[in-house]
């Protein structure tokens, strides 16, 4: 592949890479480093990039994440740069936080009851992660097991737990709006 295919291939990805950025980083700036720092070391290393293992969405996502536990790794190490990497969910969302942590690219994030936003935000970071990459980018297991470094089985419980979570947490908020659960359809029956 040249290198005029390759960055028009990686670019067509630039707003995935770019959410997920944001879901790790929790600042609009501190994604727009990520994704900068991102497609620099994709464009170095465009000539050693092989088309395999679903192609360079999923290499583009590797490289994010390791970047960003990179600087997770200088900060703190770092005892006076305390700022940058923020690991608690903020407050008020950024204006890119705008998709649901499933597949559902129809909704509007905005209007969404806040219990659900805060809900994918309290996720351990390693559940969110799994559940962005597999609910908002559609990634395969196998896929999301090459990003994150861990057997496909690994990712299979860590979307289990994540939906698991978000089901206890959510289950008023699940009543509320008429949607019944499986265990309350097996109660009923």
């Amino acid at each position: 592949m040249d290198r005029l295919e390759f960055e028009a291939k990686a670019l067509e990805h630039f707003d995935a890479v770019y959410r997920m950025a944001l879901q790790l980083s929790r600042r609009p700036e501190d994604a727009a480093d990520l994704v900068q720092e991102t497609f620099l070391k994709a464009l170095k290393a465009a000539g050693r990039f092989e088309p395999k293992g679903g192609g360079i969405r999923p290499w583009l996502f590797k490289i994010l994440r390791n970047v960003f536990y990179s600087r997770v790794v200088r900060e703190q190490r770092s005892p006076s740069a305390s700022e940058n990497i923020h690991f608690h969910p903020s407050a008020n969302p950024g204006p890119d936080e705008s998709r649901p942590a499933w597949n559902m690219a129809a909704m509007d994030w905005e209007q969404v009851d806040d219990r659900l936003k805060s809900a994918v935000h309290a996720l351990n970071p390693e559940y969110r992660e799994v559940l962005l990459l597999w609910g908002v980018e559609g990634m395969k297991y196998r896929e999301i097991a090459l990003i994150v470094d861990v057997p496909i089985g690994t990712v299979m419980s860590r979307l289990f737990r994540a939906r698991a979570a978000l089901a206890q947490q959510l289950g008023p908020l699940a009543a509320e709006v008429g949607i019944r659960l499986e265990d309350e359809k097996s109660d009923a029956e």
